[in-house]
């Protein structure tokens, strides 16, 4: 794919604006109006040190579409000028917006590409000598930020926080669940519809003529989590955390998961709202390249299986200012302070609308219900699983002190899913809304006139909310309003694709009726 070609005109204007933008750590200016960044030698020598350090051969650029997964194309190194003033740095690269997922119409199609050297790392998966950057997604006519690259919303909600004076910096700690699978089978047209999963670890195969069948399956809920051979999955899990350490992600612990036939979590070190959204698709990228190479498959699908455990992201989270944790409050309920209590009934409050981009499939739905440690009741409390909002009490030290909330999934963007998390607690914090007391009982065992309200049960409701309920999103300009149209207009389309179909399960129901 051709770099787009600019003007002197458009170099000068560019060179113009960097003096009058802030530094980044990436080496990258930006002003107020977030026009094309401006790139420092210093950032691009950074570059060039990764590139001769690992013999690079091939730099490959990577983006995010709207839903959430990573597109990317190579170009060779040569391609990639050593002075900031020179080719990609200054013209950036072209695409076909119109090709990708929530982005633009076909009459509107051209959009460019600007690698964050800050990202520059040795590619963990692939053969040949590969640099990978992430990029970020401009207008080429208006020269500005596009509105719809998820990463572009991430920056604007860090921005936006310390823009309100509440604080500096926002923590994220995410912890993904995905299974790795041996077969996956699927397929739906005019007269079929089915899928078939199997797993040398299913509770299903302890009858199986494997030649022979060596036992230890784990039963279902019974995957939390025994040593091998019980755990099939132990030396891809240690194989997965190494190549995603050396790719700069901070990997903190791996193990098996809750569910039969390969339910598994890697969880990273906490970090701030955009890296660790980074660091977050690096990681599944990692995951799914590491299990294809040993012959498996790897899913973020958030219930691929019928009666047991699906996969959520409980996603940890704080702010600070100056260094200090605002969460912390030794005197507090679980050592809370009143502004965490105020950020968990934003939360609360708005949970329904934040669930449209935190578990944003037909298929999340499937895993938010009672009964399988999923968290549906619109409730804190300390150590409780069963409430949306928990107050993690391992340690109780300062900087530890964090909310976890618990709805979301992995199938989410997590670039706009932390973004929305965000507005909705620093609306909370600005509104000061009460979540109410804790709840430190079972929910599921408390009567219904008792128990908290819960979650939405469907998509489609999620989406209703998110309608009905996002002004808060739109503060600071973090989510613009054709974000919000574009992603409620994508996702009533699955929906519909969905509910059109008939299921395998109604012929079971139905068809001798």
């Amino acid at each position: 794919m051709a770099r787009v070609s600019v003007s002197q005109a458009r170099r000068s204007q560019s060179r113009a604006a960097a003096s009058e933008s802030r530094s980044t750590a990436a080496g990258q200016s930006t002003n107020s109006k977030h026009v094309v960044p401006i790139f420092t030698d210093e950032a691009i020598k950074r570059v060039w040190q990764v590139i001769k350090q690992h013999n690079i051969t091939v730099v490959d650029l990577k983006f995010n579409d709207l839903p959430g997964l990573w597109q990317h194309f190579s170009i060779p190194v040569e391609e990639v000028a050593q002075s900031a003033k020179e080719g990609i740095w200054v013209d950036g690269i072209g695409f076909d917006g119109s090709s990708i997922r929530g982005f633009q119409k076909i009459q509107e199609s051209d959009m460019n590409l600007y690698p964050d050297p800050s990202t520059a790392v040795l590619d963990p998966v692939c053969e040949a000598p590969t640099l990978s950057m992430i990029c970020d997604i401009f207008d080429p006519l208006t020269k500005e930020a596009y509105s719809r690259d998820p990463r572009y919303i991430a920056k604007k909600a860090e921005a936006y926080l310390k823009k309100t004076g509440i604080a500096d910096t926002s923590y994220w700690g995410p912890e993904p669940e995905f299974f790795i699978f041996d077969d996956i089978r699927f397929d739906s047209t005019e007269n079929s519809g089915y899928y078939f999963i199997d797993s040398i670890e299913g509770e299903w195969n302890s009858g199986r003529d494997e030649k022979p069948n060596l036992g230890y399956k784990p039963r279902f809920k019974e995957g939390y989590f025994p040593v091998p051979p019980h755990d099939a999955l132990q030396d891809i899990r240690s194989v997965i955390m190494a190549k995603a350490r050396a790719a700069g992600v901070p990997v903190e612990k791996h193990h098996h998961e809750v569910a039969t036939a390969g339910q598994c979590e890697i969880d990273m070190r906490y970090s701030t709202l955009t890296k660790m959204a980074d660091h977050l698709l690096t990681l599944k990228y990692v995951i799914k390249n590491v299990a294809h190479k040993y012959n498996k498959v790897a899913t973020y699908m958030p219930k691929p299986l019928f009666g047991d455990n699906g996969s959520g992201m409980h996603t940890h989270q704080s702010l600070a200012k100056a260094g200090n944790n605002l969460f912390f409050d030794k005197n507090g309920y679980a050592s809370i302070s009143q502004m965490c209590k105020w950020y968990i009934g934003g939360l609360i409050k708005h949970a329904p609308s934040i669930l449209a981009f935190a578990a944003p499939t037909t298929n999340s739905y499937k895993r938010l219900v009672p009964g399988y440690e999923a968290p549906v009741n619109l409730a804190y409390s300390a150590r409780n699983r069963s409430a949306i909002c928990r107050i993690p009490v391992y340690v109780n030290y300062p900087k530890s002190k964090r909310v976890e909330f618990r709805a979301p999934d992995p199938s989410c963007n997590p670039y706009i899913s932390f973004a929305a998390m965000l507005m909705a607690g620093l609306d909370g914090i600005q509104n000061r809304i009460d979540p109410g007391d804790p709840v430190d009982e079972n929910i599921y065992e408390m009567s219904s006139d008792k128990a908290p309200k819960q979650v939405p049960g469907s998509l489609e409701e999620s989406l209703n909310a998110l309608e009905r309920d996002h002004e808060y999103l739109l503060k600071g300009n973090v989510f613009t309003k054709d974000v919000i149209e574009v992603w409620l207009e994508y996702k009533r389309q699955e929906i519909e694709k969905v509910r059109l179909r008939p299921h395998p399960y109604e012929f079971y129901l139905y068809f001798d009726v």
